[in-house]
């Protein structure tokens, strides 16, 4: 029997319990080592400690070497010099003659030290990104574009015309016109006188800006010269606080047609789809290009309208309002809303700016909105709609028209909904399902759209020219058998509300558009795919579908 010593019991009980106490201290220790613990310790080291557990990136980086391969994609290309700075900017901005005052700045140019100098670029007084101010004692002009007319119906002889806004009804102050001409350092004056380019819509009031097309002759010394630049000045001897780029683009042959398309304001609504089906399908009629002004526009119709730019297909100007109108996004929307009759007088700068910048390049100019299509009912371009129509109106008169107008007729939206959709159309191809109009035209002179003759017109409207060189504005009516107006709307213009409701009750079917159905699904869908309008499942099953037709 073993004999264990009074009190030696209770000492080995301690012994072992501080084994077993030293072991778990031990444990925790090594416990411990395996886990990271980021203290603030404000030494050299601390910015990099922050670093570590902040980017995840660098939290890894001991794990995986990945991230060091990685950069970035960023625009490396280099600084513009000037010259190119140059060149951008006269792309930017057509009107002005940056290009004509970077070869002359350093050149002293002018009647005098004090008297019409040639202004500098620097002292412009710009209005609203494109606009440029000239202030006199009895008005403000707010000046667009300046175009070279040398059309053989100008009675005046060469004349530059300025397109722009003065906020009087009919000023009297007279201004004078200051030419500058490549190789002369001193101005050529001339005296303007002007055209009002408006109807009588309501605002017809001082202090309101009324649309003008100014015309400033060429001294009969100079008149075989092209002018680079022009100022608007109050007395001859000022010094201008305005010049514009004198455009003149004269090719050695006209082309057929193009449309001119006023300032696109969309910003909240994605007609995207649609403008790519009613872009294809004037090609297919033969418009050459389609010109563009925009306002505000849906990031989708932007992808559209550069992807067709890419194309040579269309030409997209920015533009604004004059003055003291409101240009920010949303508000310019909802003024041009309520405030109707400054809309259509806005609307007639983007029009008119468009036919002088091109009217020496194209035989006839339309002036057409996205959800409206110049329609031959027999033949398949516009081409063969004028082959057919001019012979006719010679036959009545002798001399070409100033404009050949077609009648309008509505295909209304909810027409559709009484008929159902066309399975073998695609329903994004808003036009070919769309083809039940109403049986009624509007009225003869009614909201038609028109050809308009480029070597006849002065100046146009929406519908009608409103004024024109020769023999005034004469428009031959295209008959309703030759061609019609397709107005693709939700609902007809408000002044005929009341029609409208009559219009609906005799709808009846028309394919006319149907002759385009094959090619215009085609490209309208490949153009689609192409901008990744599409999942990748809808475009194998649009793919089959078009393929079994």
């Amino acid at each position: 029997m073993l004999c264990v010593p009074k009190g030696g019991g209770r000492f080995f009980t301690k012994i072992l319990s501080l084994g077993i106490l030293w072991a778990l201290v031990i444990y925790t220790l090594y416990q411990f080592r395996t886990i990271t613990i980021d203290v603030p310790v404000p030494h050299l080291n601390s910015r990099f400690l922050l670093q570590k557990r902040l980017d995840p990136l660098t939290r890894h980086a001991d794990s995986t070497t990945e991230s060091v391969d990685l950069e970035p994609f960023v625009d490396k290309s280099p600084s513009l010099s000037e010259d190119n700075l140059i060149e951008d900017i006269q792309k930017r901005m057509p009107n002005l003659p940056i290009v004509y005052w970077n070869k002359n700045k350093n050149k002293p140019m002018g009647l005098n030290n004090t008297c019409a100098r040639f202004p500098s670029m620097f002292d412009l007084e710009f209005n609203n990104l494109y606009w440029q101010t000239l202030r006199t004692t009895n008005g403000t002009f707010q000046l667009y574009g300046a175009y070279l007319d040398k059309r053989a119906n100008n009675r005046l002889g060469p004349t530059v015309r300025i397109l722009g806004m003065i906020d009087r009804i009919e000023p009297t102050i007279v201004t004078y016109c200051q030419f500058w001409f490549d190789g002369k350092k001193d101005p050529v004056l001339g005296k303007e006188f002007r055209v009002q380019v408006h109807m009588k819509w309501g605002n017809y009031k001082q202090g309101i800006y009324q649309p003008y097309l100014i015309a400033c002759v060429i001294p009969q010394k100079y008149r075989d010269h092209i002018p680079q630049s022009i100022s608007l000045v109050e007395k001859q001897c000022d010094n201008a606080t305005n010049n514009l780029r004198v455009i003149y683009d004269r090719p050695a042959q006209k082309k057929d047609f193009a449309v001119c398309v006023k300032g696109l304001d969309f910003l909240h609504e994605d007609l995207s789809v649609r403008l790519v089906e009613w872009i294809e399908l004037l090609n297919l009629l033969g418009a050459d290009k389609v010109f563009f002004y925009e306002l505000q526009v849906h990031p989708n119709i932007s992808k559209v309208l550069r992807h067709y730019e890419q194309e040579g297909k269309v030409q997209v100007t920015p533009i604004n309002l004059a003055g003291g109108q409101p240009n920010a996004p949303s508000f310019q929307h909802l003024y041009l809303t309520k405030k109707t009759n400054h809309k259509r007088q806005n609307e007639l700068i983007p029009y008119n700016d468009c036919f002088y910048k091109h009217m020496y390049q194209y035989r006839y100019i339309a002036l057409l909105d996205i959800d409206e299509v110049i329609m031959p009912l027999e033949g398949t371009t516009w081409k063969e709609l004028m082959d057919k129509v001019l012979p006719k109106a010679l036959k009545i008169n002798k001399e070409e028209r100033a404009s050949y107008n077609v009648r309008n007729v509505y295909f209304l939206d909810d027409l559709i909904h009484n008929h159902g959709w066309f399975k073998e159309i695609p329903r994004y191809m808003h036009m070919l399902q769309h083809v039940y109009r109403t049986k009624n035209f509007t009225k003869p002179g009614q909201y038609v759209k028109c050809f308009h003759n480029t070597e006849k017109v002065l100046t146009l409207h929406n519908h009608f020219p409103l004024s024109c060189l020769g023999s005034g504005c004469t428009s031959y009516p295209i008959e309703t058998t030759d061609a019609q107006l397709h107005h693709y709307r939700a609902d007809c213009v408000k002044t005929l509300k009341k029609s409208c409701e009559e219009f609906r009750k005799t709808s009846v079917m028309d394919t006319t558009i149907w002759k385009f159905k094959d090619p215009l699904v085609a490209r309208v869908t490949a153009t689609l795919r192409t901008l990744g309008f599409f999942s990748g499942s809808e475009t194998s099953t649009l793919n089959n579908s078009i393929r079994k037709r």
